[in-house]
């Protein structure tokens, strides 16, 4: 398979932010990898035997489920243990295994920033492709600035899958993406913004940047646990404030 760079983030802090829900919390994060690329149409072709026509565009038009089966055909194909299990298309995480990974929305919020408190980590344009340089399509990764973890179009270009629900008390099982695309406004393109999808939804500025990284807590690692998931999905089982969007809606 094409190189997979990753690069190495040193454990930290980061405050993540709920604009709807208007809260912050603060994250301790252990030290992980991530891609210094999103993953290229190249690499997904060879993985997964579909077809490339732009190798050094980010692989686009991926669904989430597309995206963790993609990291689990790489870990079996570079000889790592794959993280994800299935049954059906409910997907678990092992967290003790050692193989590729969608990054949690901590770890991708961290290894964006790479120390900046601003939205940007360079001036935008310098940093990212977005509808401001009139592109119809995703550009070739490594065309804009990295930022100071080494790491190239976390902002612009695609959008990335991360592992964490959006919100399951209000949209049930999608899975938050995050970074901004090609086509998007500048309010769009920030560190701290947060979108999210169904598992299935594919779009033509959606794609994937791996992680790696295993722990040895079940369950939770890195921002994430399961018994979170648990109780926010439970607080929608409750009466609804005024604006609220019921699941299945």
């Amino acid at each position: 398979m094409t190189d997979i760079e990753m690069a190495r983030i040193p454990g930290g802090e980061v405050v993540l932010h709920d604009a709807r829900e208007k809260t912050r919390r603060s994250v301790e994060l252990r030290p992980f990898e991530i891609g210094v690329f999103p993953v290229t149409e190249e690499q997904m072709a060879e993985v997964l035997g579909v077809p490339s026509r732009h190798p050094r565009r980010p692989a686009a038009d991926v669904s989430w489920l597309r995206a963790v089966h993609f990291c689990n055909a790489a870990s079996e194909w570079e000889g790592f243990d794959p993280v994800y299990l299935f049954d059906g298309e409910v997907v678990t995480w092992d967290v003790t295994a050692d193989g590729y990974r969608l990054p949690t929305e901590a770890e991708w919020e961290f290894a964006c920033r790479a120390g900046s408190t601003g939205p940007h980590y360079a001036p935008l344009a310098d940093a990212a492709w977005t509808g401001a340089d009139g592109t119809a399509t995703p550009q070739d990764v490594g065309g804009k600035l990295p930022n100071l973890n080494g790491l190239f179009d976390m902002l612009g270009n695609v959008w990335e899958w991360c592992w964490d629900l959006l919100d399951p008390a209000r949209y049930d099982e999608y899975r938050v993406f995050r970074g901004g695309g090609f086509a998007d406004d500048a309010w769009s393109v920030r560190a701290s913004v947060r979108r999210g999808g169904a598992p299935r939804m594919h779009h033509e500025d959606v794609g994937l940047r791996l992680a790696r990284g295993g722990f040895d807590t079940a369950d939770e690692a890195q921002g994430w646990s399961a018994l979170a998931d648990r109780e926010r999905a439970a607080a929608g089982e409750g009466p609804t404030p005024s604006g609220w969007t019921p699941r299945g809606r």
